[in-house]
């Protein structure tokens, strides 16, 4: 069977958690080749990548950017890990121009003290995960439900014989016997009673 995704993974990158998180921000939910060049135009300082969440204390660039940065080092981790997920899509037999980012995490690592006295700092690491698929078009879409719904008419069909079968079996089983009642026993009317028991006592 063949796999519609293709995944890379990089831990205790030497990067800060914050900036790879604005990078996956500015790059998520697009095609490879779009990241790519949005990548490379930071590295050449022609864009910035607009910062969202960690603005404190951060100015504006030129344009219509807003706050943001040119966090180089963390840019270079990232699209040789795009690279990698790429590449690995390619073996796996995916179509490298209909590639997207479905999925770009990054998590903190651990902290760990730096070596050395004078410079007593804990270093940054960070965790980053990166998934790529295959966008579908509409036309592809359609053909991919016309199955579905042809398996389910299949499936009503095979239903109805199902139904006409068991209601053949209930006209086959013999209805229950019905109880006999017994004939209630004739009850005599009171008046004749009285009568009875009226000559009785003028006999005595």
């Amino acid at each position: 069977m063949k796999e519609e995704t293709a995944r890379a993974k990089g831990t205790n990158l030497p990067v800060s958690t914050k900036q790879t998180i604005e990078i996956c921000n500015f790059i998520r939910g697009k095609s490879v080749k779009e990241a790519r060049k949005l990548m490379l135009d930071v590295l050449a300082f022609k864009r910035p990548v607009p910062y969202r969440s960690y603005i404190s204390d951060l100015g504006h660039k030129k344009g219509k950017y807003g706050p943001g940065r040119f966090p180089l080092k963390a840019i270079k981790e990232v699209l040789n890990l795009l690279n990698s997920a790429a590449s690995n899509a390619e073996d796996k037999g995916l179509k490298a121009d209909v590639l997207f980012i479905a999925k770009l995490v990054a998590n903190k690592g651990p902290s760990n003290w730096r070596a050395g006295r004078q410079s007593r700092r804990k270093a940054k690491r960070t965790h980053l995960e990166i998934e790529l698929k295959e966008k579908v078009s509409k036309k592809e879409e359609k053909k991919e439900e016309k199955p579905k719904e042809e398996k389910k008419e299949a499936l009503k069909k095979e239903e109805k014989p199902k139904a006409e079968k068991k209601e053949a079996l209930k006209k086959e089983e013999k209805p229950k016997a019905v109880k006999k009642e017994a004939p209630k026993k004739e009850e005599k009317p009171k008046t004749e009673k009285k009568e009875v028991a009226k000559e009785a006592v003028k006999n005595d």
